[in-house]
C-alpha cells in the first residue's frame, strides 16, 4: 500500500462509523460560525466586491453567494464564498495544524448541497470528514510546511474540501481517489500574502474551494491522476522538501479534528489572541496613560510576520500582535470595529502600538502547540505587571459558552446588516430536523 492509499483508506474508515452526537453538535456550531463570518466578510469588502462584479461581469445562475443576495454560476459562488469567508480572518481553525478548516470546506459544500438537494445533517457529516482530512494532512507536515512559506489552508485545505464534497455526493471509490489525486496536483497557497499590507490572504481560501471543485469535476469527467500523489516527488516532497513524512493517524489523540478547532472571539490572527486576552486582563490594573513599554514573550511561530508596529491597513493590523494588543488595552476588546481604517489612524493606538515589542521564548516555543502562550509584561514608572495566557478564549480547552457564541453570531450578522428575525431563522434552521441546505441558503 502506497502513502496515498494509506491516507485514503484511513479517511474512508472514518466515513463508515457513526458520528458521536457531541461531534455533530460541534459541526452545527462550525456551520453557524461559517455563515456569520462569511456574511460579515461580505459586508467588510463590499466596495471591492462591487468593483469585482463590475469588471468580471460574473454569469448569473442558481447558486446563492452568501451575504450578497446574488445568484451566480456554480464556480463563481464557490470562489466568492471562499473569498468572503476568510476576509476578516475570523474563521475557525487549529493551532496544531496551523490551518483554517471550515472556510474552504463549507464554501464548496453549500453550493453543491444546494444543487443536489442535500440535507443539512448530511452536509455536516461530510464536513466532519473533510475537517479530518485537512487536519490530518496539515498536522503531518507542520511546522516545516509553514517554515517553507506555505499556507496550509490553501494546500491541505484543498484535499479536505474535495474529499468532503465526494462523501457528501456519494462519489464512488475510484472517482473519489482520482478527485483526491487531482487535488494534490492543484494544491497551493503562499504565506507571503500576510506581509507588507497585502490583502490577498482570503484569495487562498477562494482558490482552494474552487480548485477542489475543479478536481472533482475532472474526476467525474474520467481524467486519471497519479496512483500515489503523496509519495515520491509528489505532495509530501513538494510541501516539506522530504519524502519520509510521518503520516499522523486520523482521530489524533482520540478526538475528531472538528473538536480540536477554535472559534475566534477576537477579529485578528489567532497568533495575536493570547496577548490580546492578557491585555484585557491587565487593563483592569494598569492605566493606558501610565504605560512606558510592553514586552510580549510568545512561541517562535507566532513572531515572524506578526511583530510589526508599522500598520499599513486593516489586514496588516489583523496580523500584528502589537496592534491587536494595543487595541485590547485601549478598548477592552478586539472586535471588528477595532480594526476599521478610521481606528487605525488614531494617535493613541498608534503610539501604544509602537511601545510594544514581541519576541520568541525558547520554553514557550517548545511547549507549542500543546500550549499557545503569551506572557505580557507592562512596564510603568511605578513597576511591572505581568499576565500569562496559555489557552485563549475559543480554544477547545477554553471554549465560548453558548451565550458567548450566540452573542458573537448575532454581532457578526448585525455587522452584515442581517436583522434579528432573519438571523434567528438561520440559527433555528441549522438545528431543524430534516432541513435542507437550500432552506438555509434562501434566508441568506
Amino acid at each position: 500500500m502506497n502513502r496515498s492509499e494509506e491516507f485514503f483508506e484511513a479517511i474512508d474508515k472514518i466515513s463508515k462509523i457513526p458520528v458521536p452526537e457531541n461531534v455533530t453538535a460541534r459541526a452545527r456550531l462550525s456551520l453557524l460560525d461559517y455563515l456569520a463570518v462569511t456574511c460579515a466578510g461580505t459586508s467588510f469588502q463590499r466596495e471591492k466586491l462591487s468593483k469585482y462584479f463590475s469588471f468580471a461581469m460574473p454569469e448569473s445562475g442558481e447558486f446563492k453567494v452568501i451575504g450578497t443576495g446574488k445568484n451566480l454560476a456554480l464556480k463563481e459562488a464557490v470562489f466568492l464564498n471562499g473569498l468572503n469567508a476568510h476576509a476578516l480572518d475570523f474563521d475557525d481553525g487549529t493551532n496544531s495544524g496551523i490551518i483554517h478548516l471550515g472556510s474552504p470546506i463549507f464554501s464548496l459544500l453549500i453550493p453543491l448541497a444546494q444543487r443536489y438537494g442535500i440535507k443539512t445533517d448530511d452536509m455536516l457529516r461530510a464536513a466532519i470528514i473533510g475537517y479530518e482530512a485537512s487536519y490530518t494532512m496539515a498536522v503531518s507536515i507542520q511546522p516545516g510546511h509553514k517554515a517553507l512559506g506555505y499556507h496550509a489552508t490553501g494546500t491541505c485545505g484543498t484535499l479536505g474540501a474535495v474529499l468532503a464534497a465526494c462523501y457528501m455526493l456519494g462519489v464512488g471509490d475510484e472517482e473519489r481517489f482520482q478527485a483526491f489525486s487531482t487535488a494534490c496536483v492543484s494544491a497551493g497557497g503562499m504565506l507571503k500574502v500576510l506581509d507588507d499590507g497585502s490583502e490577498l490572504k482570503p484569495y487562498n481560501v477562494a482558490k482552494t474551494s474552487l480548485l477542489a471543485l475543479t478536481s472533482l469535476q475532472l474526476a467525474k469527467a474520467g481524467f486519471k491522476a497519479h496512483p500515489d500523489p503523496l509519495g515520491g516527488r509528489g505532495f509530501f516532497k513538494m510541501m516539506t522538501g522530504k519524502e519520509d513524512v510521518e503520516l499522523k493517524p486520523v482521530l489524533l489523540n482520540g478526538t475528531y479534528a472538528i473538536m480540536k478547532s477554535y472559534t475566534k472571539p477576537y477579529a485578528s490572527c489567532r497568533y495575536t489572541h493570547p496577548a490580546v486576552e492578557a491585555a484585557i486582563h491587565l487593563r483592569n490594573t494598569v492605566n493606558v496613560s501610565d504605560i512606558n513599554e510592553i514586552d510580549i514573550k510568545t512561541y517562535d511561530l507566532a513572531v515572524f510576520g506578526h511583530d510589526h508596529t508599522d500598520i499599513a491597513g486593516s489586514y496588516s493590523a489583523k496580523m500584528s500582535i502589537p496592534y491587536a494588543t494595543a487595541a485590547a488595552f485601549i478598548y477592552g476588546k478586539a472586535g471588528l470595529q477595532e480594526f476599521e481604517e478610521e481606528v487605525l489612524k488614531k494617535e493613541d493606538i498608534a503610539n501604544l502600538t509602537r511601545k510594544i515589542k514581541v519576541s520568541a521564548d525558547s520554553d514557550l516555543s517548545a511547549a507549542f502547540p500543546g500550549l499557545q502562550t503569551a506572557v505580557v509584561t507592562v512596564k510603568t514608572a511605578d513597576g511591572e505587571y505581568t499576565d500569562r495566557v496559555d489557552f485563549p478564549k475559543g480554544e477547545p480547552e477554553n471554549p465560548l459558552t453558548n451565550e458567548e457564541f450566540r452573542e458573537r453570531f448575532d454581532g457578526l450578522m448585525e455587522y452584515a446588516g442581517v436583522n434579528a428575525e432573519r438571523r434567528s431563522e438561520v440559527f433555528d434552521t441549522v438545528y431543524k430536523t430534516g432541513s435542507k441546505v437550500s432552506d438555509l441558503v434562501k434566508i441568506l
